[in-house]
């Protein structure tokens, strides 16, 4: 066939936060480990992280990781896996101070310490007021956090193919992953990686949708790969519309404005969350306040021209704490909003943020195909793109930082011991590039509509059947709608067929990778007949602990689902007991 090969111990997928931390294990380890990523990794999705990490330093006032435990336990509103969590929590101090000694320029306190703000969902105990958990670097932490990583990772001399994309994954007959197939952007070259360890750490596919606060490059790749490679996916009914998406732009405003002290208004100037975070207020979790405000707009309290935003205002701030704490927030307003939050509340509603569910794996970062946790030798998964499952069905704000560190240093841990244990990457099975010659062949031939008509379609119907509300009917034709959708992406066309930096053809490629998330989706949504975290049904608006507190496992072959329980055993402390979620 003329592919050529490169055998690696590990390649990492993936150049964000999850995959270099996992990176910096495996060379210092001293594997041969190679990062690969479509984008040059400073620009990978974990930039545009604006808020901070979430850790129990008690930096700002008494804490404790059993509380944050708890807070991330009763967001993810009891479907997260409490030995995950335990291992989570109980590691993010540890998390935070590495990266500090890895020179991560964290903002200070007046006695030096790391600055904490507080973040929505995380309540101090005791009846007192919102705990300080989240170590901040002003609004640009994951910028600090993602060029540390990439300068440390330079300096260990971690291999990078930059601007090459993941295609498919390698599995051998035992079932085991073996490596992937890649393709160069720049020439249009095909290779496969033939390695003992391989890690997906592609982040979200928010781009599924219509509004979104992901970048352009968050097309689910990943989770594309394992649906095609017969893997299940997690959980994907459950993804989190953040509140605050500049009003027509959908770029991110952070949760931390809501930390320094702004807070949300309506038509009559009212702080609405009062109404329906009586304690909390806007610092309730993430799910609570979105769908205040999709209330709030629903019965005719909205602003602007349509009546569809309500306002977020910071103006009472002041000038000093808005440019010293919040310089990129007052940018993105002012860019995106034609607003200076100094004099002025900025047009904010509920926008697409993140993906709860994803690639089904264990605390170790190792991917599991079936509802017993059958792990998948050679292959791990990180970050957004997997599902360990920390977030359950709401994750609160700054434990994804989080999430990327701890579970990205225990798999890139794991992958080396795993690969020290092997003396060379298992054999490359029979016709193993197959299926992606029959893809891009496809493409080349299809005489469909184009990569645009179809994308469009899918974010429209996931927009419109599929977001912060979610009715039985709508639901119903979402579903019939998908499936045909997906039917219709098997013709699309491209016009340019030549292979150099072809960038239509890696729309088209990314377009398969989307379709499989939308599909996964909307067919979990319809299924889950309760309300939980995100997924709010109009017809089930009770949680229904009795019947759904489980996972969903969605198989893209013959779109078949699956379910298996929740741990509600955490490794060493006693269980949190189900409780109503209220803040």
């Amino acid at each position: 066939m003329g592919i050529n090969t490169i055998t690696y111990d590990a390649v990492v997928v993936g150049g964000g936060g999850a995959g270099l931390r996992a990176a910096l294990a495996l060379s210092d380890a001293g594997l041969k480990v190679a990062v690969i990523s479509k984008v040059f990794p400073t620009r990978s999705h974990t930039v545009a992280a604006q808020g901070g990490i979430a850790a129990s330093l008690g930096n700002a006032g008494e804490d404790n990781w059993l509380w944050h435990m708890y807070d991330t336990i009763k967001g993810s509103d009891y479907l997260g896996d409490q030995d995950a969590i335990e291992y989570m929590c109980k590691n993010a101090a540890a998390a935070v101070y590495e990266l500090e000694h890895f020179g991560m320029p964290f903002d200070r306190m007046a006695d030096g310490k790391i600055y904490q703000r507080p973040f929505g969902g995380m309540t101090q105990h005791f009846g007192k007021s919102t705990i300080s958990r989240t170590c901040a670097a002003a609004d640009r932490t994951g910028h600090a956090m993602l060029h540390t990583l990439y300068q440390r990772n330079i300096a260990n001399n971690t291999h990078f193919l930059i601007e090459w994309f993941a295609l498919d994954l390698i599995r051998d007959e035992e079932g085991d992953v073996v490596g992937l197939i890649v393709m160069e952007i720049e020439t249009g070259e095909i290779s496969v990686l033939n390695s003992k360890t391989t890690m997906l750490a592609t982040g979200g596919a928010g781009r599924i949708f219509q509004a979104s606060t992901n970048a352009f490059i968050n097309t689910g790749d990943g989770l594309g790969m394992v649906s095609r490679a017969n893997i299940p996916l997690e959980d994907m009914e459950f993804w989190q519309f953040h509140p605050t998406g500049v009003a027509g732009a959908g770029v991110l405003i952070s949760e931390g404005v809501r930390g320094e002290g702004g807070y949300l208004v309506n038509s009559l100037g009212e702080r609405f969350m009062q109404r329906y975070a009586p304690n909390a207020m806007d610092l309730a979790s993430r799910d609570v306040v979105s769908r205040a405000i999709a209330t709030e707009i629903k019965e005719g309290r909205g602003v602007g021209k349509n009546a569809d935003t309500v306002l977020l205002k910071l103006d009472h701030l002041g000038e000093d704490v808005i440019k010293s704490k919040l310089p990129g927030i007052r940018e993105i307003a002012k860019n995106f909003a034609n607003i200076d939050p100094i004099k002025d509340p900025i047009p904010v509603v509920p926008t697409c943020h993140y993906m709860m569910g994803g690639i089904p794996t264990n605390i170790h970062g190792q991917v599991v195909d079936n509802a017993k946790n059958r792990v998948v030798n050679g292959l791990y998964a990180v970050g957004e793109c997997a599902c360990v499952s920390v977030h359950g069905a709401n994750r609160l704000g700054s434990n994804s930082l989080l999430d990327l560190m701890v579970f990205g240093r225990a798999a890139g841990d794991h992958m080396a011991d795993y690969s020290k244990k092997l003396t060379h990457a298992k054999p490359l099975p029979v016709n193993h590039a197959e299926q992606t010659m029959t893809r891009l062949f496809r493409l080349e031939n299809g005489s469909g509509e184009s990569v645009s008509e179809v994308g469009d379609s899918m974010r429209r119907i996931m927009q419109a059947h599929c977001g912060v509300f979610r009715f039985p009917e709508l639901l119903d034709k979402g579903a019939k709608e998908i499936k045909e959708l997906a039917i219709r992406e098997n013709h699309i066309r491209i016009k340019d067929k030549n292979k150099i930096f072809n960038t239509a053809r890696i729309e088209a490629l990314e377009l398969d990778n989307l379709i499989e998330v939308a599909k996964a989706t909307m067919l979990s949504a319809q299924a889950r007949e309760e309300s939980r975290g995100a997924h709010c049904r109009e017809d089930f608006p009770e949680r229904n602990d009795e019947t759904w507190l489980k996972h969903t496992l969605f198989y893209s072959e013959g779109n078949v689902l699956d379910y298996k329980p929740v741990v509600t055993k955490p490794l060493s402390v006693e269980t949190f007991p189900l409780k109503a979620r209220v803040y």
